[in-house]
């Protein structure tokens, strides 16, 4: 009975009326499961700080020491003995005041000789030529007597500069840094003997830096500097150079930090500064906890839109101050970023933030 009513004609045109609504409700629930899925995740729980412009009023830390801005290395400019050397350590020297000298003994007589075989080949030169005028020797022999002339009054020449560099004089007024040498000993031409601070130049403190730290540091930028053995109140500075080439062992830049002029400043005296980068102009600064596959000057943060989802942006890093890092791109002040729960955030996911205690 059942099988004559399946295969008999009607049934290949039987129409069910709900059939189709059936279908279309069951394609809308299928469609809707993984929305109403997205729609449910779990928020997860974090902390947030909002982005804020620092005022800068602490700045970038340096420690570094105090020293003359210009300082000259004196020598000799030939070899000899030395004969005396006039000042120590610590010394104040005034413009053209007498340091050190040679011995003269041997300098005089290197100048004596060179004056007798000057005189000599002037001789033999004005001999030469009146045997030429009347044809009695060639004219190369005149040209060797000339150039043996031409040589001894330069030989003369430097005996008679090396006499009166054999002292050495202060080129201005400054401090001696530096005694290098002592009186008998046997020293070359160019050998260091002293060290002269120039006052002209006033003095610095020059402090190493990160490349992290220095690429927001500029001329003419403001600083505080303590220097606890001159005194307790930190006195105004100002930057004066910064290194264009990192230091090859360290990798750290020289910044040159220009001071007043204080009683009982002297070159090797240690201070710190604060250099004032920012001026109170809107520097970012954010918690480090912040900042997660940090890698040389960058790293990444999540910002918490106004949406309440959390998504990822890489953001460019200064110096790290305390607890918190200095931001030089990639974010503005009022944005919100996660600063705890950060391992349990889903790129672009729900978070919802915990009450401050």
């Amino acid at each position: 009975m059942v099988r004559s009513w399946v295969e008999s004609g009607p049934v290949q045109h039987l129409s069910f009326p709900g059939a189709s609504l059936i279908g279309l409700v069951l394609l809308a629930a299928c469609g809707s499961a993984p929305e109403r899925a997205a729609t449910t995740e779990t928020p997860a729980l974090v902390t947030v700080a909002t982005v804020s412009a620092s005022t800068d009023s602490d700045g970038l830390p340096a420690t570094g020491t105090v020293r003359a801005r210009r300082e000259t290395v004196l020598s000799f400019n030939s070899p000899g003995r030395i004969a005396s050397v006039l000042v120590d350590d610590g010394a104040r020297v005034s413009a053209g005041q007498l340091l050190a000298r040679l011995d003269p003994a041997a300098i005089d007589a290197g100048l004596v000789a060179a004056h007798t075989e000057a005189a000599r080949t002037q001789s033999d030169l004005k001999r030469v030529r009146e045997l030429f005028a009347k044809g009695w020797v060639a004219r190369p022999r005149v040209e060797a007597a000339e150039a043996a002339a031409s040589a001894a009054a330069s030989q003369l020449s430097a005996a008679g500069f090396n006499q009166r560099y054999s002292r050495i004089v202060a080129p201005t007024a400054g401090v001696v840094l530096r005694r290098q040498a002592e009186p008998g000993q046997m020293v070359m031409a160019g050998t260091p003997v002293l060290t002269l601070g120039e006052a002209a130049g006033g003095q610095v403190l020059r402090a190493p830096m990160a490349d992290t730290a220095v690429a927001q540091v500029r001329i003419g930028q403001t600083a505080m500097v303590s220097i606890p053995a001159v005194q307790p109140v930190p006195i105004a500075g100002r930057v004066i150079e910064v290194g264009g080439r990192g230091d090859e062992r360290t990798g750290t830049f020289e910044v040159e930090i220009a001071l007043p002029s204080l009683p009982g400043l002297r070159s090797g005296l240690i201070g710190e500064a604060r250099i004032r980068t920012g001026g109170g102009n809107g520097r970012i600064g954010i918690p480090a906890s912040a900042v997660w596959q940090a890698r040389a000057d960058e790293g990444f943060v999540y910002v918490v839109g106004a949406d309440g989802r959390a998504r990822s942006r890489l953001v460019g890093l200064g110096a790290l101050n305390d607890s918190l890092v200095a931001v030089t791109s990639g974010l503005s002040a009022g944005e919100r970023v996660v600063t705890a729960g950060i391992e349990r955030i889903r790129d672009g996911g729900p978070v919802r933030i915990a009450a401050k205690p």
